[in-house]
């Protein structure tokens, strides 16, 4: 994930700010009836699709000008898609966004592809020389230019469509919201260093979320937020915002706003990033970063709690299973270490999975009794699949070895073993 250019909760009414953003009791958005089409389908609903994932070329303003489209596995061409468009920093490329970076796929198009899961059509526009100056208008052009090939191909509910971005990219997402104010639903403008991509209109109610850095120039932020406090008719107000070293962050929602136009502020105790991460000092990692669940949550609604984190303690070293030096990197040793409340010793359960900084607990393929574990990029295999039993130990499914703590001290290996019911191979959840 490129983390630079230039180079706490939800509160209760954003619960419900964020369902209307998911059109919850918006006429266009209930179920038509099986004889009619619905107003929010676009013209390619129903159409055998000619569009694919990969990157695409078209003509704007007389430019050749490219954009990789990511359309969901299970493509149905009578189901109505969001359309969520995802726009690079400086110096960035549609590359990064669509790829996740170096954090991978967790983090392909901010993180919100993963969260998707099959629901949403994801657009990584490349911007000219790598930004998005957004001259005589022409980015917002390219833009529409996107949407008329994309909803004439494939099939978009047209009241969904969303935009976000980083730093350059976070002030097009601005552009967007005070240009095209009846074109999108709600964008998401991380870090966005003012509106130098233009605000051209932006007297249109429009539901809008900023978030942005204590230490990064945050009257910025707050200048663009305010904008649609006021045209959203918003109840003013000063919204909390960190303390320096506090490493978390603060959402709030403000009240008293149109319906169907919330403004949603996060400001975290950092400076300027995409990914920041709770409780950890100038940390970036979009795998681990809070912001995407945020985004995701006011884009569409979607409240689903998240796993239940827990650390694993070790009987007989007193010590909670780490990924070593927080790498969410592929391979990461696990070791044992102090327990403390930093991502890298929170872990979650999905069916057999054991999963921390977004990747799974595994030990190698084939691996006999002393080999280190370590992590890795989920993949469904037995070597990452895990019984927790009841006795407190934790077995591999591949070939039924015990997880263990070879050692008490701070850095002592976590390896599977051939299962003795020692204390070494016993751990609890704390």
């Amino acid at each position: 994930m490129k983390q630079r250019h230039l180079v706490r909760r939800w509160l209760a009414p954003f619960a419900v700010a964020a369902l209307i953003l998911s059109g919850a009791g918006v006429a266009e958005a209930k179920p038509a009836p099986a004889a009619a089409v619905p107003l929010a389908a676009s013209p390619g609903c129903g159409k055998a699709p000619t569009l694919q994932s990969g990157t695409h070329t078209i003509q704007s303003n007389g430019k050749n000008r490219s954009f990789i489209l990511s359309v969901p596995a299970n493509y149905n061409n009578n189901q109505q898609y969001r359309l969520v468009f995802g726009f690079h920093w400086l110096g960035g490329t549609m590359q990064q966004v669509a790829g996740g970076g170096s954090d991978g796929e967790i983090y392909a198009h901010y993180g919100l592809r993963a969260l998707a899961n099959n629901t949403t059509i994801f657009v990584a526009p490349q911007g000219l020389n790598n930004g998005w100056g957004n001259s005589g208008g022409e980015d917002v052009t390219f833009t529409d230019d996107m949407i008329r090939r994309i909803e004439n191909d494939l099939c978009v509910d047209s009241t969904q469509r969303f935009a976000l971005g980083f730093s350059y990219g976070g002030a097009m997402s601005y552009a967007l919201a005070c240009a095209r104010a009846t074109t999108f639903r709600a964008v998401a403008a991380i870090a966005a260093p003012g509106g130098i991509s233009g605000c051209s209109g932006g007297t249109q109610p429009f539901a809008y979320m900023g978030i942005h850095g204590i230490n990064d120039n945050i009257g910025a932020g707050r200048g663009m937020r305010d904008r649609f406090v006021r045209n959203n008719g918003c109840t003013a107000q000063n919204p909390p915002e960190p303390a320096g070293g506090s490493r978390t962050h603060i959402t709030t929602a403000y009240s008293g706003c149109r319906a169907g136009y919330p403004v949603v502020w996060a400001a975290f105790d950092g400076g300027h990033q995409q990914g920041p991460v709770d409780g950890c000092a100038g940390c970036e990692s979009g795998a681990r970063s809070w912001v995407k669940n945020e985004v995701w949550k006011f884009f569409t609604g979607d409240t689903t709690p998240t796993p239940t984190a827990f650390r694993l303690r070790s009987e007989s070293a007193g010590r909670c299973l780490d990924v070593n030096a927080a790498n969410s990197a592929n391979g990461t040793a696990t070791i044992v270490w102090d327990c403390h409340t930093n991502a890298n010793q929170q872990f979650t359960r999905s069916g057999q999975a054991l999963q921390v900084l977004g990747k799974c607990l595994e030990a190698p393929v084939n691996a006999g009794s002393g080999t280190p574990t370590r992590i890795w990029d989920c993949n469904g295999g037995a070597n990452q699949q895990w019984n927790v039993n009841d006795n407190g130990t934790i077995t591999s499914a591949q070939g039924g070895l015990c997880l263990t703590a070879n050692g008490t001290a701070n850095g002592a290996a976590a390896t599977v073993a051939t299962c003795t019911s020692t204390p070494n191979q016993r751990w609890a959840k704390a």
